[in-house]
């Protein structure tokens, strides 16, 4: 667009959003987003869509699907701006329904496909989730800011005790969640599920509980949007809920199970373990990963004793159950099976971390009082296959990988009983040739679920349907499109067609 053009929008839409919005004044990315829409491609990253190096939007699948993902993306985008700027669902739909208005050409296409009511429905859903989602979360306005969030995040995950084998657990995939935070830059990330389960050195089944139990109730990892295709889920890392806000707690015990056997002592009447953890979350991610802390191997404990030796050396047992958030039974029992490898030293009541044991290098010497004759640990590898976890993760990725090409080829598939469409070229832009259609049969010639009667046999025929506007429509062996979404795509092709007509 010439600068000049630019510039006239500009200077236009300050008097234009004072009119519609009154609390407050939109930012200059949000007037641009909605006057001239996605110029930069932001929005169009994904499975569907991507910016090409010349900064035109080019479409990896050139259906109805792929343009309105990417235009659903641009509305959620403009509600966020017009909520965090304090105005309301009118004022947002006044900006969407505006016919100058480029960023809502995906609500004006719903209102011409659907019907204005359709269309007002769709943009109501989209401003409660973005009412929500502004609620909830906090501007970002700089970098520094991004890893200011994702510090103090770092600092609950740490001082957060983490109970039970399925708290463990918990951690791990949270912690994974943290490094593809990091490494976004902000608390939004994409992650999959193998992808995650990877990272944290855990089963696809177990991450699938561990979501569903613990880290969505607890307010941990939101879902914003299911991945598709080659783009993982969106999600977004939040503090978690405390105690005084009524989070469901997790399934897993708080407590040891070992009480005392005589019932005139009573049973503990708190949990065994601190209200407060004190770990070394990075040394868990670096560790978390190998096979040496697979299910069967070193498992979820080793790694919260090792980080909290870690992050504080010669902690009595005592000490350990509070800041590991590992019961007193646990924590005897991995130590011990620890010391064996030379990987912690013992002396008097305290233990710490062998000089290179965050290498998988235990210490045989005789100084060591561990009061066992097993052989050093020579490296994480030598533990595993000690343990017989060696290879779970390559195994795991191959696994993957095989699951990820069945997908991928189930997708190519697909798009394959696509119909080829016909388009031209104008002006630099593809518009979609619209096919022929009839026009509205007689009511007559109507069967339930949209079929059609043939008149001469009056029995449905099978390669016919009633689309939502009443017309009749060819459905051939080799689309397996709805007649709801080819009424729609004509609709749209129609529109499109006109415009450029």
């Amino acid at each position: 667009m010439p600068n000049s053009t630019h510039h006239a929008l500009s200077q236009r839409n300050s008097t234009e959003f004072r009119g519609i919005l009154s609390h407050a004044q939109l930012p200059s990315a949000a007037t641009n987003l909605i006057l001239l829409g996605d110029l930069t491609g932001r929005y169009a990253t994904g499975s569907y869509s991507r910016l090409a190096p010349d900064g035109r939007t080019v479409a990896l699948r050139a259906d109805r699907q792929g343009a309105a993902e990417h235009g659903h993306r641009i509305t959620a985008a403009i509600a966020c701006h017009v909520a965090r700027a304090g105005g309301t669902v009118d004022q947002l739909t006044q900006l969407l329904l505006h016919p100058e208005h480029e960023g809502g050409r995906h609500a004006r296409n719903i209102a011409l496909r659907s019907g204005q009511t359709r269309a007002l429905d769709y943009i109501h859903r989209v401003w409660a989730s973005a009412t929500e989602v502004v609620s909830t979360t906090r501007a970002l306005g700089s970098r520094h800011d991004a890893y200011e969030v994702l510090a103090a995040l770092r600092d609950r995950i740490e001082t957060t005790p983490w109970r039970g084998a399925r708290g463990r657990t918990a951690l791990r995939v949270l912690r994974a969640h943290l490094t593809f935070a990091e490494i976004a830059g902000g608390p939004l990330h994409n992650a999959s599920e193998r992808q995650t389960a990877e990272e944290a050195g855990i089963s696809r089944t177990t991450l699938r509980a561990v979501y569903d139990t613990v880290l969505k109730p607890q307010g941990w990892l939101r879902r914003l949007r299911v991945g598709h295709g080659r783009e993982g889920s969106t999600w977004y890392l939040d503090y978690g809920s405390t105690p005084s806000q009524g989070a469901p707690a997790p399934l897993s015990r708080f407590g040891t199970t070992r009480f005392p056997p005589d019932l005139a002592l009573e049973e503990w009447p708190t949990p065994e373990t601190a209200t407060a953890a004190d770990i070394d979350s990075a040394v868990l991610g670096r560790l978390m990963g190998h096979d040496a802390f697979a299910h069967h191997g070193l498992g979820s404990a080793a790694l919260m004793l090792i980080s909290a030796l870690h992050q504080r050396p010669h902690q009595t047992v005592a000490e350990l159950v509070g800041t590991s958030s590992v019961s007193r039974a646990t924590a005897y029992r991995t130590l011990n099976h620890l010391a064996q490898h030379g990987l912690v030293q013992h002396t008097g009541e305290t233990w710490a971390l062998a000089p290179r044991a965050l290498e998988g290098f235990g210490d045989g010497l005789p100084g060591a009082d561990t009061g066992l004759t097993a052989a050093a640990a020579q490296g994480w590898d030598k533990v595993a296959e000690q343990h017989g976890t060696a290879g779970v993760a390559a195994r795991r990725k191959a696994l993957h990988a095989v699951e990820r090409a069945a997908y991928r080829e189930a997708l190519d598939r697909l798009a394959e009983h696509r119909s080829q469409a016909v388009v031209i070229v104008r002006d630099g832009r593809r518009v979609l040739v619209p096919a022929p259609r009839p026009d509205e049969i007689p009511p007559t010639w109507h069967a339930p679920d949209g079929r059609v009667l043939d008149p001469v046999t009056g029995r449905p025929a099978s390669d016919w349907r009633v689309a939502t506007d009443g017309r009749l429509i060819l459905i051939t062996p080799a689309d397996q499109r709805s007649y709801d979404e080819l009424a729609a795509a004509h609709a749209e092709a129609l529109s499109e067609w006109n415009s450029a007509a």
